[in-house]
């Protein structure tokens, strides 16, 4: 971070990403852009690739640079959240943090995950979670955040399914009394669609570099997508590829489908309004998404 400081010069205001690995990140195309487009010239935002036990080194050199932002993705949305001064109650509820702010020399964490999600649905979907039915597969950070944003965006009810159910109970209690478990059984989880206005896929599978899928393979979807159907949205988190397997098959049922970019780009948004209290530019942030990764029909 130093020397990106060094690079910026000392009147630079700047921000960044912090993960590992972190090349892949969109953060900084999605941060500059907004910038260039915001006519914030003297605004740069950086990659920081900071190994697993690295994160108080990391905040520690975001005050020395004189950083103003930080967007943070794993490892250490758990580990930032044990370490800065002060949490919102969405990141102290999902004990993750994906977004810090430092006003003088505090760090507040929060946690723009699930807020991206909602807002997705409503410009990709034309989607509105209020009073509808949900069903959320996973249970891990990224599911934890859309359930709590469900329930935070007044849905009627939020199921989660998961291998494991002890994991499935600990994302379900994020709903309160809106929030069941669904048994990983094909009949349960065959049931719960049916009743589902939206069901999301919050597990990795089928992303580019960690499970790949061929065409006739039938893989072990806790949602098997041939459940869907008209009348249903369906989101993946995933978003490389565009589409997902996931995305494809439901879309051929009749589902209206939906791909984790538009989540990136609105939790980035989200960060945006936090770190600038500018309006974020939403269209230029999604075209270079969409440049960086296209959708392929």
């Amino acid at each position: 971070m130093e020397a990106a400081r060094a690079e910026a010069g000392p009147d630079a205001t700047i921000v960044g990403v912090i993960g590992s690995p972190v090349t892949h990140s969109l953060s900084p195309l999605l941060h500059n852009s907004a910038f260039a487009a915001l006519g914030l010239g003297s605004w740069r935002s950086y990659p920081f690739d900071v190994p697993l036990g690295r994160t108080q080194q990391a905040l520690d050199a975001m005050r020395r640079a004189d950083l103003t932002g930080l967007s943070v993705t794993m490892p250490h949305k758990r580990p930032v959240a044990a370490l800065v001064d002060e949490l919102s109650e969405v990141a102290r509820r999902l004990d993750a943090v994906n977004c810090v702010h430092r006003l003088d020399d505090a760090l507040y964490g929060t946690n723009t995950d699930g807020e991206g999600f909602v807002s997705s649905l409503l410009r990709g979907a034309d989607f509105d979670p209020a009073g509808r039915r949900c069903l959320v597969a996973g249970a891990g950070g990224a599911a934890r955040a859309v359930v709590l944003a469900l329930t935070r965006a007044d849905a009627a009810s939020v199921a989660v399914v998961n291998r494991t159910h002890d994991r499935a109970v600990e994302a379900a209690v994020l709903a309160g009394n809106r929030g069941t478990v669904v048994p990983n059984e094909s009949k349960a989880v065959a049931d719960a669609v049916m009743s589902a206005d939206l069901v999301v896929n919050a597990t990795p599978l089928g992303m580019s570099g960690v499970d790949r899928i061929d065409s006739d393979a039938s893989p072990p979807w806790l949602v098997p997508p041939s459940l869907l159907g008209s009348g249903q949205v369906a989101a993946d988190l995933v978003y490389v590829p565009r589409p997902t397997p996931w995305l494809r098959q439901a879309s051929a049922r009749g589902a209206t489908v939906l791909d984790g970019l538009g989540m990136l780009v609105h939790q980035a948004a989200a960060q945006l309004i936090i770190w600038t209290g500018a309006e974020p530019p939403l269209r230029a942030m999604w075209r270079a998404a969409e440049t960086a990764h296209p959708f392929e029909a």
